[in-house]
């Protein structure tokens, strides 16, 4: 079989659906061709004002739209998006509330609920009452310790639908990291969980809701489920069938607010310190999202979305505007891969998920696992496969087209956190390449900067963003000058938008992105990202996962690669070699490591991303700010001072 390199087209999209899609509709509406996405690209940047009406006009968002679309300020982030519109986020996701299913929730224990459109909305305006009812108003916060369910994506909306300001961690994230988190947000009402079910096994949420209740003293605690008999908490608790009960379903009063009134608080992943609160607007979120899902995405009223998510990562939010779109969201809690490898492909089936999103270690782990669900699978209804949370190696592209389906959008996409979005993505109109993010979206003005803070192409750079956008956050919690915020942001390049990223513009317009630029390696001065190391040596055989770090040495930086071996594998002398000679084949000499040492495990944060700053602390001796962001924090311990790491490579 010949070779594939980056940049090789994987797939193609058929005239038919070129001329089916929002994004083609879109282009036509502006006088584009369906194909010429530059131009469209291009147009969005340079005429924000036309643009950003547009998208409020033809994506239907419900509210008054006032009559300016985009106030400039002193500064990019002064610049307002919608300054005199007001609008309510759950009254755009609880439009037509009719039979058709709007949720169908499982759990990884075979639990299977599904709620109409009327039934959430019935269900959300019962919730809405509850809150007022417990003196909860615009811009208080209500906080969640939560599961990717009903009651959670019910609660969020009822909260929006008044006015208030929702912040949720997952579960699993143990007393501190929940402390650390929804603590320092005072909320009026804490929502938890008292207990999650987690590959068979059933697991206590007390410990957690009492920390937060002891750090913020909410008015009330409500409990969805029963906790252990004799469980006591901190605070009036009830559960959440007796706070409902004396609240009937009837119409809702939406809380209409500025298009930049906050609507969400999430979470940086605090590995250096404690989690940064980053407050989120109810309209930007919303305007981009309806662009990601309806032009990005290609979502039409009546598909089937899903995303595996938990409520501490910001694809959650993403996952849940779905329904601005009229779309059904698919909810899935629980281990991925319980009982088996194939519970995720049997639930495209099973619901016909017409858009499927993971993650890249998702779409590796299968890969490693030997599972080809296009032998045992139909995926008749999937158009569209999303991932993110790190970069989709080249090899991943090829298995997806391989053993999951051919004609089907592969759609890498980045962003995060910091903007509840993206900036680099799907393009339904283009072709799929090897490797790469297929290009920006629109309205997001991205170039990879060099040092000299100049664009460049070819070659790896920072990800700068030269324009505003909507999903900028409000700011940051508890940063009333906004001193942190600004510093975040917008002082590596003087008032242009650095979002941390390291990547590499394609002569396709497209992107590969090579990894976390404040993790970026530089042995001799020379910049390497470290996604380019692990799409070749987690190729290698026996190899089952990587991480590279930067040791500070003799006045430069060496590279310490670190290897997750399969079992029984060991790391011979000969196993070093090929892992240096596949390196230096596929990238260059300097990326080459100095040290190849054998770990049992890889640090990952909460949300499955590999933590690198973690162990480049750990391996100087350094504190790690904030552990409780790390799911597997104990596997550290393989990393500490370490005899090979005082030796000369």
């Amino acid at each position: 079989m010949t070779e594939r390199s980056i940049g090789d087209i994987l797939w193609q999209p058929s005239p038919k659906r070129i001329a089916a899609s929002g994004m083609a509709n879109f282009a036509a509406a502006h006088g584009f061709a369906p194909t010429d996405y530059a131009g469209l690209h291009a147009w969005s940047v340079a005429e924000p004002e036309a643009y950003y009406s547009a998208l409020w006009d033809e994506l239907g968002v419900i509210g008054s739209k006032g009559e300016r679309a985009v106030a400039g300020g002193d500064s990019l982030a002064a610049t307002r998006f919608f300054p005199d519109a007001r609008l309510n986020y759950a009254e755009n996701l609880l439009r037509d509330a009719d039979d058709r299913p709007a949720i169908i929730a499982h759990r990884d224990d075979g639990t299977r609920r599904q709620l109409s459109r009327r039934e959430l909305s019935d269900l959300v305006s019962r919730c809405a009452a509850a809150l007022r009812a417990d003196g909860v108003g615009p811009g208080d916060r209500v906080a969640g310790i939560v599961t990717n369910d009903i009651e959670a994506i019910s609660l969020y909306l009822a909260t929006a639908a008044i006015g208030a300001v929702w912040s949720s961690c997952s579960p699993d994230f143990g007393p501190a990291g929940a402390a650390d988190r929804l603590g320092q947000v005072d909320p009026k009402i804490l929502v938890a969980v008292a207990g999650y079910g987690y590959a068979g096994k059933w697991i206590d949420t007390s410990a957690s809701i009492n920390a937060v209740a002891a750090a913020s003293r909410p008015a009330r605690i409500v409990l969805i489920g029963k906790p252990a008999a004799g469980t006591t908490f901190v605070g009036r608790a009830s559960g959440i069938e007796d706070w409902l009960a004396p609240h009937a379903a009837g119409p809702m009063d939406y809380h209409r607010g500025a298009f930049d009134a906050p609507l969400a608080i999430l979470y940086s992943s605090g590995t250096t310190g404690r989690p940064k609160g980053i407050v989120h607007a109810a309209g930007g979120l919303l305007l981009q999202h309806l662009k990601e899902h309806r032009l990005h995405c290609d979502l039409l009223a009546g598909d089937r979305l899903f995303y595996y998510t938990t409520c501490g990562w910001m694809m959650w939010n993403w996952l849940v505007s779905g329904l601005a779109s009229g779309a059904t969201l698919v909810t899935y809690d629980g281990n991925p891969s319980w009982p088996d490898a194939r519970r995720l492909p049997d639930l495209i089936d099973a619901e016909a998920i017409n858009v499927f999103g993971t993650s890249a270690k998702y779409l590796d782990a299968c890969h490693r696992a030997g599972l080809r669900p296009a032998e045992t699978h139909d995926f008749g209804s999937l158009r569209t496969i999303l991932s993110t949370g790190s970069p989709l190696l080249p090899q991943s592209f090829d298995y997806v087209y391989e053993s999951w389906k051919r004609d089907v959008h592969l759609a890498s996409i980045s962003g995060g956190t910091d903007i509840c979005g993206c900036f680099l993505g799907g393009v339904p109109t283009l072709p799929v390449r090897r490797g790469e993010l297929q290009g920006p979206m629109l309205g997001m003005d991205v170039a990879a900067f060099g040092a000299d803070g100049q664009p460049r192409a070819g070659e790896p750079g920072e990800l700068v963003c030269r324009n505003a956008h909507p999903s900028m956050p409000v700011g940051f919690w508890d940063d009333a000058d906004g001193s942190r915020y600004r510093s975040a942001y917008f002082e590596r390049f003087p008032g242009l938008w650095t979002h941390g990223d390291y990547v590499e513009l394609r002569p396709s317009g497209g992107y590969v992105v090579h990894g976390r630029s404040d993790t970026t390696l530089n042995p001799g001065g020379v910049r390497i990202g470290t996604a380019e190391i692990y799409r070749i040596v987690e190729a290698i055989a026996g190899v089952e996962e990587a991480i590279a770090v930067g040791q500070d040495w003799q006045g430069d930086q060496r590279i310490v690669l670190f290897l997750k071996l399969r079992n029984g594998m060991a790391l011979t002398d000969e196993l070093q070699q090929t892992v240096r000679r596949a390196i230096r084949a596929g990238a260059t000499p300097r990326h080459v490591p100095a040290k190849i040492i054998a770990v049992r495990a890889i640090p990952r944060t909460r949300s499955g991303k590999i933590s690198e700053v973690a162990v480049r602390e750990t391996i100087h001796g350094r504190p790690i700010g904030n552990d409780t962001a790390l799911a597997n924090p104990e596997c550290l311990a393989d990393y500490t001072a370490l005899p090979e790491l005082a030796e000369a490579g």
